[in-house]
């Protein structure tokens, strides 16, 4: 009796010490890149296990807090398709992740910057906004700027990979950064459906 106290004893040490081995092995997030020994930001995205992005904090980036939906005592009701969703699908931006969505907040602070100015000044034209914004090093040809009214300029930029929008009006400058759209080429919205 007493060797089978002593093999099920082993045999209980082995098994926890497999079951240590395997636990210290796993991990939800996996990194692109390798991190330098001084602990510098990975220049691409980290992924969760399921493959989703994870972006970490861009410089000079507060985080917002998570918004928590109340528990409603009540079942959602249920819905219909959305098919115009559906079938404009093409049209929604694509968002940046890692590296490049620190440098598309970037060139969006960029871009409010050299239009404050104008806007302080109430030039709404779009030649004082294409002389801004080719004056940050975009290529004339890669600037699209049209006027909207007597006080509304909108605008698009498409940059190395990252595309700017938005609209400078007289009570704000507005401007995003994103990756192009799903069926399009270069920033432009893509027209029509499927």
């Amino acid at each position: 009796m007493a060797k089978i106290r002593i093999r099920r004893g082993r045999l209980g040490i082995a098994a926890l010490a497999a079951l240590a081995v395997l636990a210290a092995g796993c991990g939800t997030k996996h990194v692109d890149t390798v991190e330098d020994t001084a602990g510098a930001t990975p220049t691409t995205a980290a992924t969760t296990a399921q493959g989703r992005p994870v972006d970490f904090p861009c410089p000079g980036e507060t985080p917002t807090p998570t918004p928590t939906r109340p528990v409603s005592p009540t079942a959602a009701p249920v819905l219909p398709p959305d098919h115009y969703a559906e079938n404009h699908g093409f049209k929604v931006p694509l968002p940046l992740h890692g590296q490049s969505r620190c440098d598309g907040l970037a060139a969006v602070r960029r871009v409010k910057e050299a239009l404050e100015p104008l806007r302080m000044g109430n030039d709404y034209t779009p030649e004082s906004t294409r002389v801004r914004l080719t004056g940050l090093g975009y290529p004339a040809d890669k600037v699209q700027v049209q006027g909207i009214g007597r006080t509304t300029v909108g605008f698009t930029i498409e940059a190395t990979g990252i595309c700017l929008t938005g609209t400078m009006i007289p009570d704000s400058t507005r401007a995003e950064a994103f990756g192009g759209y799903p069926d399009g080429r270069g920033c432009e919205e893509p027209r029509g459906g499927h």
